[in-house]
């Protein structure tokens, strides 16, 4: 036990230090919490770097990490298999990430934050943990207050991005935005990025990043690093997609909780996060089933 325990500790070292060599290099990084909606932006992304640098290349659930890999040393998934080097700077090294802000890790890179409506995002955690990963068995208001799943685990992560976000460029982009207007929230990312913005490529990006079309891919061939009953739609990556839908799944008193520990537990810029998709945490009632505000304006753009 004590061996391996070492032997863990002394790769988990060596992966930092990989990490923080390599985000040297990095152009930018797109970040979310788990479930806002990353496997999908990255997908359409993917298709539209393929498109533009003329690769002969049709993104698939496995080729996409080529062109947005992980930040990470997985030799499928992450830096390793980033395939547009030769194309630099014409086109930039986006590393997808889900850790925790760590400045020693994210230098001062540039930074997409990817945000949802919390209730949806604590849905999705929720079968993603009991049908996608199988680790957890039982209802979803006691999901909610588990530390290392639930609201917990959600807010200390976004009031760690929030400040950390507030000293560097950044974008945010909320999946509700990225669903109704999704050609001009990409516009804007891209011109965050500096890349030419092509409407011919990224109308195509956008057709084969539909959301029916990416779920048949996902049932035929998996997501790589990843083993689970595709035949299950609760259980895949691909499993809703709608704007809203934590209704049909949360009684309006679980629905209140995820507010009400949001506004008590986030920090200001936290809460301020949650506006682009449409929630002003300070305005919503502390109880009922509280339904998302009317989005307004675009995206928002910081340094």
């Amino acid at each position: 036990m004590l061996i391996r325990s070492m032997v863990r500790q002394v790769r988990k070292w060596r992966d930092e230090l990989y990490l923080r060599r390599v985000a040297t290099y990095c152009d930018a990084f797109l970040v979310s919490y788990p479930k806002c909606g990353r496997t999908w932006l990255r997908f359409l992304l993917s298709n539209y770097f393929a498109d533009i640098a003329g690769r002969d290349l049709k993104p698939n659930l496995t080729t996409t990490f080529q062109m947005l890999p992980n930040f990470d040393r997985n030799p499928v998934r992450g830096i390793p298999v980033f395939a547009l080097q030769d194309q630099w700077p014409k086109l930039p090294l986006l590393a997808v990430s889900h850790r925790t802000y760590d400045k020693r890790l994210f230098r001062n890179r540039p930074v997409i934050f990817m945000i949802r409506d919390p209730r949806d995002v604590m849905v999705s955690a929720y079968f993603h943990a009991v049908r996608h990963k199988q680790q957890f068995n039982g209802p979803i208001g006691t999901f909610l207050n588990i530390a290392n799943y639930g609201l917990p685990t959600f807010v200390a992560y976004l009031n760690g991005w929030a400040l950390g976000l507030a000293h560097r460029p950044h974008i945010v982009l909320s999946y509700e935005r990225l669903s109704l207007d999704t050609a001009a929230a990409v516009t804007e990312l891209l011109l965050f990025l500096n890349i030419e913005v092509r409407p011919d490529a990224l109308d195509r990006a956008i057709e084969a990043a539909r959301f029916d079309q990416m779920q048949r891919m996902e049932q035929k061939e998996g997501i790589p690093g990843h083993t689970y009953d595709r035949s299950d739609i609760q259980s895949l990556r691909m499993r809703s997609g709608k704007i809203g839908r934590h209704t049909e799944y949360l009684s309006p008193e679980e629905a209140a909780l995820i507010i009400r520990y949001c506004r008590g537990g986030l920090v200001p810029e936290a809460r301020k996060l949650f506006i682009h998709s449409g929630i002003d945490l300070d305005a919503c009632p502390m109880s009922g089933n509280v339904q998302p505000l009317q989005l307004a304006g675009g995206i928002e753009a910081g340094v």
